[in-house]
């Protein structure tokens, strides 16, 4: 066998699927997020199209980023077991040598060096790419919960996290997408097609290149070493019951983040069906021809304003609601313009024109907790409005 046909094992099959899997639901999560945050590009417009509608691609990213959740939880168990079970190095850990091959690798491709710097398992390159995963993984996660659950987080944060959720969910996706086509792809397809975790193995050339460091230590077979079987088995016994009461720990958290809470707007029953009074005989026509009712004229300290969406509406619901209840459309209820706001949202229409009490909208401000909860003022503003008709002008 030539020297250059040798290989060496890097990544087992599990590591490789817990790869592809992580790959696909980013991608799934990038299209389908960034389709939302630039909601008004054709680009966008068509893919939303294409998935069938602004509800199926939340539902479609909604499940991408179940999957991560999971997978994340995996990749935790799995790193814990060649920790404490094998005894495996953390060579994922940034150390001061990492800072030293970064200096070194830009001299050298300055021309300000003749050689590349030696490096071991895993480069500085990608300890950069799997901690800056994990710092972004932290940030959506914490940024997603407060969007997927806006009611139970302002429970305990100010309701002004809502939005701020939602700009640094939206900026950093466009930072991670923006890492990954630029950075990972250069560095991983195009300056050297690194094939490592789609076949688990290198070539000897590619690992002198690439891995020298660990290439000397598997020659010197000091690397790699499997404990003996009793050691695993008494390490396994201890690992084992810990790590199924951490599996139930993060499947629990997973759960409770998708099931937080239903929607941010209540579903209500459906009203009674009653039927139509129609009298059995006509109304008899008047005696007397019908005469106007005099209306007295209207002064300065009678005259009433009837509220109107354009007038005073509107305007309480741009500054109060709109951040999550506009074009994002959180529920399915878009109250930045008066024909939106009448569509309502997933749990049907929020304003009943004449029925104040009645409409969702009044309902679910007046139990108070909101998020873009209103003063009483504008409550009582609201009631008289959709009291009086819900006029728009």
């Amino acid at each position: 066998m030539t020297k250059t046909s040798r290989t060496y094992f890097r990544f087992s099959l599990a590591r490789r699927i817990e790869h592809l899997v992580m790959l696909l639901s980013f991608a799934t999560l990038g299209l389908t997020g960034l389709s939302q945050k630039y909601s008004d590009s054709g680009l966008s417009l068509f893919f939303v199209n294409l998935l069938g509608g602004i509800e199926n691609l939340r539902t479609i990213h909604h499940v991408a980023a179940i999957v991560m959740m999971l997978g994340t939880a995996w990749h935790l168990l799995v790193m814990g077991y060649q920790v404490f079970v094998l005894r495996s190095r953390m060579s994922m850990l940034p150390t001061f040598q990492d800072v030293r091959d970064g200096w070194s690798a830009l001299l050298y491709n300055l021309g300000r060096s003749r050689s590349y710097p030696q490096m071991g398992r895993y480069t500085f390159e990608e300890k950069l790419e799997y901690w800056a995963f994990v710092w972004g993984a932290f940030i959506m996660g914490f940024t997603g919960f407060l969007m997927w659950n806006p009611i139970t987080a302002t429970r305990f944060l100010p309701g002004q996290f809502i939005p701020a959720a939602k700009a640094a969910h939206g900026g950093e996706a466009v930072l991670a997408v923006l890492a990954i086509i630029i950075w990972h792809m250069y560095g991983v397809h195009l300056r050297r097609f690194n094939k490592a975790m789609w076949t688990g193995t290198q070539t000897e050339t590619e690992m002198l290149h690439e891995h020298p460091l660990e290439l000397a230590d598997l020659k010197a077979g000091v690397a790699g070493r499997q404990p003996d079987a009793a050691t695993l088995r008494k390490r396994s016994m201890i690992f084992y019951p810990v790590a199924g009461l951490l599996a139930v720990i993060m499947l629990g958290a997973a759960y409770g983040f998708v099931n937080a809470e239903q929607t941010a707007l209540l579903t209500l029953p459906e009203g009674q069906r009653l039927e139509v009074f129609v009298p059995q005989t006509p109304t008899p026509s008047p005696t007397l021809a019908p005469t106007l009712t005099p209306v007295p004229a209207a002064t300065s300290s009678t005259s009433v304003t009837v509220a109107t969406w354009v007038g005073q509406i509107n305007p309480v619901f741009q500054q109060k609601c709109v951040s999550c209840h506009g074009i994002s459309a959180l529920g399915g209820l878009n109250l930045s313009t008066y024909e939106a706001a009448f569509m309502g949202g997933q749990s049907g229409a929020v304003i009943v024109p004449g029925d104040a009490a009645g409409s969702l909208l009044v309902i679910k401000q007046q139990a108070g907790g909101h998020p873009g909860q209103l003063s009483s003022e504008e409550i009582a503003l609201i009631m008289d409005w959709i009291n009086s008709g819900a006029l728009e002008k």
